[in-house]
């Protein structure tokens, strides 16, 4: 087969690649039918901008270890002026202030702030002497790494988001080899202050989305309307779904964002359990060989800068599908690859990019070089 597959296409993470595939073109068949059997507007944007970022994925993973770590400072810093430009001038949209327009081009920087976060951390901790692991010197200025973007967002207000940037962070931390103590210490400390953030910090939408995920039956047609229209539609699919494009929930525009936050009630509801168990064994497939990336990481950087890609990942696939079946507050995360939408799908297409890259570092070694499976 050699022979016959040119070299390039060959040396390809297929074990990775495949399923991703199959599962983007899912997505814009989920997306077909819930533009009511249209391709457009949803299904041709999302292949187009899928296409798009395998190319940057590509363009990623071709990059020298050296050249990442020379622009992993100032590719933080750039991603937190532009959250600052967000707040001194963003455009307005849903009742939040995140996203920076340039012309045709609509950029929300929080988005990229996601994979920053790690390859900073990744880099400070590379850089760091690995007898002050226990000490102040690594925890305080990677506080204020991730505490800075984190204040920002939270400012917009994007609860999802910021969420996603410290689950991150604490991943990359907690892989470092800070003590334990640390992290147990800063979940009861985070437990005694949820009734404090909920009652001062919260905005009253956001304390109404805790408040129906307790209990989402109190208000049906209300603040838990969204969440029982999810729930009816995944238990409506049964075991086979009830057949492509004859989804009631989302052509009767019961289920509220059919194509993007709850586009897997979307599918549940045409393809039933199985659709579902395509979807979460082809994100454990993407997910295992990001941890296989990681373990066979040659230096602390490698290991760390995959590992919070990893985990940048499975916030947004963990947080989307508990919260379409009522087990997480909604807080308005999509699902990668599948949902409708460019930022969703940019930072996603960086992280698995970064994870080529690593996995070719891995395989060749300092030297470089093309693409290696």
């Amino acid at each position: 087969m050699s022979s016959v597959i040119p070299a390039p296409i060959a040396r390809q993470p297929w074990s990775m690649l495949t399923p991703l595939i199959l599962l983007t073109c899912f997505g814009a068949a989920v997306l077909y039918s819930a533009a009511g059997g249209s391709f457009t507007p949803f299904a041709s944007s999302h292949l187009i901008r899928f296409g798009i970022f395998m190319v940057v994925a590509l363009v990623i993973a071709a990059m020298p270890r050296d050249f990442v770590k020379l622009v992993a400072y100032p590719a933080y810093v750039g991603i937190l002026l532009l959250l600052v430009a967000v707040e001194a001038a963003g455009a307005m949209g849903g009742g939040s202030q995140r996203w920076l327009e340039v012309g045709p081009i609509r950029l929300q920087p929080s988005e990229l702030m996601k994979p920053a976060i790690a390859l900073a951390l990744a880099r400070f901790y590379d850089t760091l002497p690995t007898g002050m692991i226990g000490s102040w010197r690594a925890l305080v200025p990677a506080g204020v790494i991730i505490a800075l973007p984190v204040g920002l967002v939270l400012m917009q207000p994007d609860l999802g988001t910021a969420l996603a940037i410290l689950f991150s962070g604490a991943v990359v931390m907690f892989l470092a080899g800070l003590p334990m103590s640390w992290f147990l210490s800063a979940g009861a400390a985070g437990a005694i202050a949820v009734p404090l953030a909920y009652n001062f910090a919260l905005k009253p939408y956001q304390q109404r989305r805790v408040t129906t995920f307790l209990d989402p039956e109190s208000d049906p047609l209300g603040s838990g309307y969204h969440i029982t229209q999810s729930k009816i539609a995944i238990g409506s699919g049964g075991f086979s779904g009830k057949g492509f494009n004859e989804g009631s929930q989302s052509h009767l525009q019961y289920l509220p964002e059919p194509h993007t936050d709850f586009v897997f009630a979307t599918m549940a509801e045409e393809w039933g359990l199985l659709g579902g168990l395509f979807v979460i064994v082809s994100f454990g497939l993407i997910l295992y060989w990001g941890l296989k990336v990681a373990r066979a990481a040659q230096s602390r950087f490698d290991r760390l800068l995959a590992a919070g890609m990893v985990a940048t990942m499975f916030f947004y696939i963990a947080i989307n599908l508990l919260m379409v079946m009522g087990l997480a507050p909604v807080v308005g995360i999509p699902l990668p690859f599948m949902s409708h939408g460019g930022s969703s799908m940019m930072t996603n297409m960086l992280c698995v990019g970064t994870l080529m890259m690593v996995h070719r570092w891995n395989t060749q070694g300092r030297g470089g070089g093309l693409l290696s499976s």
